[in-house]
């Protein structure tokens, strides 16, 4: 039943995409066609020439404007909407309708040519941030217009009977064409641009306000009288205001105060008002003197505010590489710096105060880095810096620097030296690396190569000692070889266990349950005692007296018989409130009697003088007829 419905709603789904595609086509095409139409009906109904052809074409503007401002994918849409707006506008005049058919192939074909022509050059994300752009739209509604003109002039001459020149009539198509693409089209691709980015609400509220501005100042100018100086007064009142517009809001800001423009030009040049409505001057000339302010104001204004957007791009690109540049050196712990060697100033990186340790409020000269530097290395820093020259400009040193809140660091400073005509040292430019945990690396690592050799020379003359008195002990090779590898394996589980404690110390526990392993079972011994921890040399120590007692018992002692029993217990011996020994006790029972030895072996020497010998401890190893028993203390205050 699920499934049925979901087929069903899917079904449904693919029926209505490919309508309601439909109808979105044809209302955008309806939407053109209405704005064309209203834009040719006021072309056509305030100001044409002679010959029939409308003085300003913002209807071009339109259609072009669209096309660039979406795209192809409403080429088609555009093209008819402005096709069907074209006829009946012409039809509802005194155009016939072979000659209506003629100018409306011809305007959809110019804005599908001018819109080609930009996206060919530019691509389809089109904007008037760029003067390239800006000029490149020009270009485009030039050749769009010159071609449709073609069409255009025929249109007059076979279906209109115009009687005027054919080169007057495709001037003045042209001419009124060309300014309506480039009137208008700017303002559509802005707002679509505006649609997908909005500025933000300070940057609308100042653009909406220069707008307003615009209109009283434009206003202001229609009405001046006709002096010769009132020439220059238009351009004294508009251009701060369209100057700044350009620089501080966004392009559409600047193509709506141009649009503007455009229109209260026409509209008084139509109704006989003011600057360009003079009745004393021919129509010719004040239709010409329109034109003409429409197409300066407009590629003025588009070509300022591209200028202000690029440069603020270009701002924007040198803030955040400059911030990439802070990042990267603040990462690095890196600073740059310049040095003027005439003037003595100097100028540092942003992230130079942290690192260095100074207030970024307060100046920090070269002679105040000077000062910072460590008295040991200052005369070394000055000689590289002197030593530059212009066929070895560059040095690189090493020193330390005291920070003003008393701590040491070590900075390699890495810098090259820029010399006049005459060989003088004018500036000299670097970097200045802290190398403060590279250099306490090296240190640590140098202690640890010393300890490390320290360790190894002690092991090899402990391992020397061994097999030196494990061959006095020893009755044959065999034996020999296998005493010694016993006893080398015992320091090897204690160096093991150091390791992976970072040669911090082993904990007694570990070190005990380590030398009783091979011999030890559930049954056989016991361990226990509080958890203490042996510093390195006790652990080795201690790791080998534990080893020649397991051997011992597990060959003579409790560990050769199934019977037999050994246990290990600690405990730490206090006075006051802190331990001061650690007691350690070795107990066999159980196992075969036991005797005192007549003479003492090695491995009995090695048990009983030791740990006296390294740790300053006591062993008390008894021989008893139970067992032998072994107290070993260790004074915990050595460790």
């Amino acid at each position: 039943m699920l499934q049925n419905r979901n087929q069903a709603q899917r079904r449904l789904l693919a029926v209505a995409d490919p309508t309601w595609r439909w109808v979105s086509a044809i209302g955008f095409a309806v939407a053109v066609g209405i704005a064309y139409f209203l834009a040719a009906r006021l072309s056509l109904s305030l100001l044409t020439k002679s010959d029939g052809v409308a003085v300003f074409w913002p209807a071009s503007g339109v259609a072009a404007g669209v096309l660039i401002a979406v795209g192809r994918g409403v080429r088609w849409q555009v093209a008819i909407g402005a096709m069907a707006a074209t006829i009946v506008a012409n039809l509802l005049g005194d155009r016939t309708f072979a000659g209506a058919i003629t100018f409306a192939l011809c305007n959809a074909g110019e804005a599908m040519l001018t819109a080609v022509l930009v996206e060919r050059q530019f691509g389809s994300d089109f904007s008037l941030d760029r003067l390239r752009h800006v000029l490149g739209l020009l270009a485009a509604a030039v050749f769009g217009a010159a071609v449709s003109g073609v069409g255009g002039t025929l249109g007059f001459k076979l279906f209109h009977g115009s009687m005027a020149p054919i080169l007057t009539i495709w001037q003045h198509w042209f001419a009124s064409d060309a300014l309506g693409i480039v009137t208008v089209a700017p303002l559509l691709i802005g707002v679509a641009a505006a649609a997908r980015d909005p500025p933000p609400q300070s940057e609308a509220i100042e653009g909406t306000v220069a707008l307003v501005a615009i209109t009283m100042m434009s206003a202001l100018v229609i009405f001046l009288p006709h002096q010769s100086w009132a020439t220059v007064v238009p351009i004294a009142l508009l251009f701060p205001l369209l100057l700044w517009l350009a620089a501080r809001c966004r392009p559409v800001f600047a193509a709506a105060a141009a649009f503007i423009v455009a229109l209260t030009i026409v509209w008084t040049t139509t109704f006989g008002i003011g600057y360009f409505g003079d009745p004393n001057l021919p129509i010719t000339d004040r239709i010409r003197s329109a034109q003409a302010g429409i197409l300066t104001t407009s590629l003025c204004t588009l070509v300022l505010a591209a200028l202000f957007a690029e440069r603020r791009r270009h701002e924007a690109a040198l803030r955040e590489g400059a911030a990439r540049l802070q990042e990267a050196l603040t990462a690095g712990a890196v600073t740059a710096f310049e040095w003027d060697a005439r003037t003595g100033s100097s100028h540092r990186s942003e992230n130079a105060a942290n690192i260095l340790g100074y207030d970024p409020q307060v100046p920090f000269t070269a002679t105040h880095f000077l000062e910072r530097i460590h008295p040991a290395d200052r005369a070394h820093f000055k000689a590289q810096v002197r030593s530059v020259r212009p066929d070895s400009p560059s040095y690189t040193v090493t020193f330390r620097l005291m920070r003003p809140d008393g701590k040491e660091m070590w900075l390699e400073e890495t810098a090259t030296a820029g010399f006049d005509a005459a060989g003088h040292c004018v500036r000299i430019k670097g970097l200045t690396l802290d190398i403060t945990e590279r250099k306490r690396a090296d240190e640590h690592q140098r202690l640890l190569i010393a300890e490390l050799d320290h360790r190894v020379k002690n092991v090899l003359a402990r391992v020397a000692v061994v097999a030196m008195y494990t061959r006095q002990g020893s009755s044959t090779i065999d034996e020999f070889i296998q005493a010694l590898d016993r006893r080398i394996q015992s320091m090897a589980v204690a160096h093991e266990l150091l390791s992976q404690g970072h040669w911090q110390g082993v904990r007694l526990a570990d070190i005990v349950r380590h030398q009783l392993a091979p011999y030890a079972t559930d049954a056989n011994t016991t361990t226990g005692g509080p958890d203490v921890t042996l510093t390195a040399a006790a652990s080795e120590a201690l790791a080998m007296v534990l080893q020649e007692l397991v051997t011992n018992a597990s060959k003579y002692g409790a560990l050769s018989i199934p019977d037999g029993w050994v246990s290990v217990s600690w405990e730490c011996r206090n006075s006051g409130d802190a331990a001061t020994s650690l007691i350690i006790v070795w107990r066999e029972t159980g196992g075969p009697p036991v005797s005192a030895p007549t003479q003492y072996g090695y491995g009995t020497s090695l048990i009983c003088d030791l740990i006296p010998h390294e740790l300053r401890g006591t062993v008390d190893l008894a021989f008893s007829s139970d067992g032998v028993c072994c107290t070993i203390e260790i004074p915990l205050e050595r460790r």
